[in-house]
């Protein structure tokens, strides 16, 4: 061999005769069965091919690779494991001249089918899909990154090349995926075949450019398929954790449009497979880098939440196809459910790698799909239960939402139909908008420190609460939105069908409003509304059960217990204390020790709460008063404001129908309803208070209303004008008209109605 050597080195030109020679020899020694000879012609072959690297060598590399596809072509497991021995080693070569002419499709082809070999002997056969592993490595790693051999990344060679080590993947013990950069195996782990597939999937799946991406990955999901691997979800879990962590992370969002693509292309396939292909896109998601979804972040969430639907429409129909014929496939109810739920993890998954621009979108595109009250009044079960979905994807996307500017977070456009969302009678729905606004108002994550009301704390320095001073944004999204929500605390309180979780959630609000956004004036409303909660527990007229009442009067008690603290009054602190401590001894059911546990102890009527068991509003605005809170304003009993919302939902009561409030609806509206304001029901200073609102509700609603309901109300016959126009302009000064004026007996002026067209604009009114 040495000899041999310097003499091909020394005449490179007849390296192309040496290679003929030596593969005649070895082909007629196979024939021969003298198979110590081709080994001896396989050796010379390698050390030639290693020592030599002259650009002749293309005619030499042609012939040793006639004599390794020979050793292939072989039914004896040896000499296919010794032509593939030799192949890698020829793979691990660096030629200096490209190769016009050569082709590996026998190659791949070949390595493949050794990758399935079923050999009887476990050993021999171990060692042959070894080789066959080898052999694929090999391919790989001579042609991936020569632009002139075969393209390898061609779907011809991937699905051959994927399914095959799939294959020798699946057959292994174990089930969990490697680290991402795995340490260097053990010689006992090399030896198995499991180890040298993931080394050669994640080689094959590095080395992936961006256009090469879906070929590799289209024939796992074809494999998958094929031998339903979805349904069992740990394999195809693992599969696509070797993916994500082998390809260049820039090229992670590729994936996961594969999955979502396979996803709607399974549309109608079992709740399990689907199931199974969402559970991987959670895994996904998990890995891939923030933000590397990519720039169609809200296709992502579009397909979701279509599979979301989807999912509901066949638990209600009982079918894929909306038939009960014969043949079509049963729905599983319990199965549907279970990918619903993993449908809203992956929402939730996607949700954490994005920032928070993206994020808020997202909640706004989510926000826009919910069905509110009053567009349908009666919604329909399937409506209901897609409401209910979108609601609980809503609450992933917004788990660990953080800003700090709390108007961008929940602008005017996402805030009012998802207060409206709190006016449904269904409990569900309400508990989880609860969910969604703690989640967004809690920047500091004061949250779970306000999940505990079972007990009034005496000191609440032991919660440990983060108090950030309220910047100017804080005050004007309160200034802007703060009735709104208090109004919505007060309406979800009055609930017959709230429970204790919606009383837990609504006291978690009202502390999160007091250390996230709270000004003075922010404190003096919410102890405002609080006393009008005791009021609502106190009275009667509205029906609420025993619990309701006794849950309200607890949550009161809980939450003066907080404000007073933070306010740092002592006197009002006193005051609170001392109604907790009568309380404790004399009607301990009115706290929440006794209420908000799992088996209440509660009397069956509440009767005769009077005197010091109550919270007096008198005596808080006194010693409140005292510290420079605002006396008027706390001596002035909070009435919730009713607006459209009530309107749409169809759920006011008489007290309601009768209060003091503007509602100016878009029908049936008549007189009747503006003169009601007049009746003296409340003493001056709550009337100068409720006048100024009323007027800034209708001037609201002329601002905001569409041009064709104002004109339907300027042209109906009783649309309630006079008193429109008394809240408008004093009565002492009758509102100017265009037209002039007319005058009428008693020497008083009298509008006059004109035609429009008759009318005199100033030339700033004409467009």
């Amino acid at each position: 061999m040495e000899k041999l050597t310097f003499y091909a080195l020394s005449a490179p030109e007849k390296l192309d005769r040496i290679g003929g020679y030596l593969s005649e020899r070895l082909s007629r020694d196979v024939a021969r069965h003298r198979y110590g000879y081709v080994c001896i012609a396989m050796e010379a072959l390698d050390q030639l091919l290693m020592a030599c690297h002259c650009q002749s060598i293309n005619l030499f590399v042609e012939s040793f690779l006639k004599m390794v596809r020979k050793l292939l072509e072989s039914d004896k497991p040896s000499l296919q494991i010794l032509g593939t021995n030799s192949f890698v080693k020829f793979a691990n070569i660096e030629e200096d001249t490209p190769s016009y002419h050569r082709s590996y499709d026998f190659f791949v082809s070949r390595f493949s089918e050794m990758c399935h070999s079923s050999y009887e002997d476990p050993d021999i056969r171990t060692k042959i899909r070894m080789a066959g592993i080898k052999g694929l490595q090999g391919v790989v790693r001579k042609t991936v990154n020569d632009e002139l051999q075969a393209n390898i990344w061609d779907p011809q060679h991937m699905d051959k090349i994927v399914p095959s080590l799939l294959f020798n993947l699946q057959s292994g013990e174990r089930t969990e995926s490697r680290s991402p950069s795995p340490l260097q195996a053990s010689e006992k782990e090399k030896e198995s075949p499991v180890e040298l597939t993931e080394r050669c999937f994640r080689e094959l799946l590095g080395r992936a450019a961006y256009g090469n991406i879906k070929n590799a990955v289209t024939p796992v999901l074809m494999h998958l398929d094929n031998h339903s691997l979805w349904e069992g979800k740990s394999f195809a879990v693992r599969c696509f954790k070797i993916i994500m962590y082998s390809i260049q992370s820039q090229h992670s969002h590729l994936v996961i449009q594969q999955l979502l693509g396979h996803l709607d292309a399974n549309s109608k396939n079992s709740a399990t497979v689907r199931a199974g292909i969402v559970e991987v896109l959670l895994e996904a998601a998990a890995i891939a880098a923030s933000g590397s979804v990519g720039p169609t972040v809200l296709e992502v969430f579009n397909t979701l939440l279509r599979q979301l639907r989807l999912s509901v429409d066949y638990e209600l129909t009982g079918s894929y196809d909306g038939s009960t014929n014969i043949g079509t496939k049963i729905i599983k109810a319990h199965e549907e459910r279970q990918l619903q739920e993993a449908v809203i993890r992956t929402i939730g998954s996607f949700a954490n790698t994005l920032p928070t621009y993206q994020r808020s979108e997202v909640m706004f595109f989510i926000m826009g799909k919910i069905s509110v009250p009053g567009v349908h009044l009666a919604l329909p079960e399937g409506t209901r239960m897609i409401q209910v979905m979108l609601l609980k994807s809503l609450v992933q996307v917004t788990a660990g939402y953080q800003t700090t500017n709390m108007l961008t977070a929940l602008p005017t456009s996402f805030l009012e139909p998802l207060l409206s969302l709190s006016l449904t009678e269904d409990p569900e729905v309400r508990l989880l908008v609860l969910q969604i606004l703690l989640s967004l108002i809690d920047r500091h994550e004061n949250r779970p420190k306000f999940s505990n009301i079972r007990c009034v704390i005496s000191d609440i320095s032991v919660l440990k609460l983060k108090v950030d001073k309220c910047s100017r944004q804080d005050n004007l999204f309160m200034k802007k939105h703060g009735q709104q929500l208090y109004r919505h605390i007060y309406l979800g309180c009055k609930e017959q069908s709230s429970g204790r979780q919606h009383y837990e959630s609504l006291f978690a609000l009202l502390g999160l409003l007091s250390v996230e956004l709270a000004n003075e004036e922010v404190v003096v409303d919410l102890i405002r509304l609080t006393l009008a909660l005791q009021d609502l527990a106190l009275s009667t007229d509205e029906g609420l059960p025993v619990y309701n009442r006794c849950a309200v009067h607890a949550l009161a008690a809980a939450y003066l217990n907080l404000i007073c603290q933070l306010t740092t009054v002592p006197a009002f602190c006193q005051h609170i204390h001392e109604v907790i401590e009568v309380r404790q001894k004399e009607i301990p059911h009115l706290l929440p020790e006794d209420v908000f546990v799992d088996n209440p102890k509660l009397p069956s009527s509440l009767e005769k709460v009077e005197g010091d068991v109550l919270f007096l509003q008198s005596k808080i605005t006194e010693v409140l008063g005292g510290s420079g809170y605002n006396t008027e304003r706390l001596a002035t009993p909070y009435v919730p404001q009713f607006t459209d919302e009530d309107r749409l939902s169809k759920r006011k009561s008489i007290g309601e129908t009768i209060s003091l409030q503007v509602e100016v609806e878009s029908r049936n509206t008549g007189t009747g309803t503006l003169c009601c304001l007049c009746l003296p029901l409340v003493d001056s200073v709550g009337m100068e208070e409720q006048e100024r609102e009323r007027r800034r509700q209708v001037v609201e609603k002329f601002q905001k209303a569409p041009f064709e309901e104002i004109a339907a109300h300027c042209d109906s016959p009783d649309d309630g004008t006079d008193s429109i126009s008394q809240l408008f302009f004093p009565r002492s000064r009758p509102p100017p008209s265009p037209s002039g004026t007319i005058s009428s007996g008693y020497g008083q002026s009298q509008n006059r109605s004109v035609p429009i067209y008759e009318m005199k604009f100033p030339d700033l009114c004409v467009y």
